[in-house]
């Protein structure tokens, strides 16, 4: 089975930016919708982005609309989630995820199935 490992997690100011990275094991990766949760202290986990197989379509938690960023290398079989203007709100654990084969342009959040160990972002106010 693939295994997923996030990087790029750490302490940000709020209004700053980070990049997670997500590498995948297995050139699998290819054909799995991907996808990133979070979850903060005392909170459910919660659905952040998602992205396509061949990466043109994107999804977005509400929160998260025009300052998060959702993208994929399946030649590096890595994807990305690149946050922008941070908010204290965003700090959490972040999760990627990935959607077994069978699912192409989007997949219902209760269908990931292999999760990574998570990347923990805190955001300084």
């Amino acid at each position: 089975q693939v295994q997923l490992v996030e990087s790029g997690g750490g302490v940000v100011q709020a209004g700053g930016s980070l990049r997670l990275s997500c590498a995948a094991s297995q050139r699998t990766f290819t054909t799995y919708v991907m996808g990133w949760f979070r979850q903060a202290p005392g909170k459910e986990r919660e659905f952040v982005a998602a992205i396509s197989v061949s990466g043109l379509y994107t999804d977005y938690e509400d929160s998260v609309k025009g300052r998060f960023t959702i993208s994929r290398d399946n030649a590096e079989n890595t994807v990305y989630l690149h946050m922008n203007s941070l908010k204290p709100e965003d700090a959490a654990v972040y999760y990627c995820a990935a959607c077994p084969p069978g699912w192409d342009t989007t997949c219902p959040h209760d269908k990931y199935r292999i999760w990574g160990q998570g990347a923990q972002v805190t955001v300084s106010s």
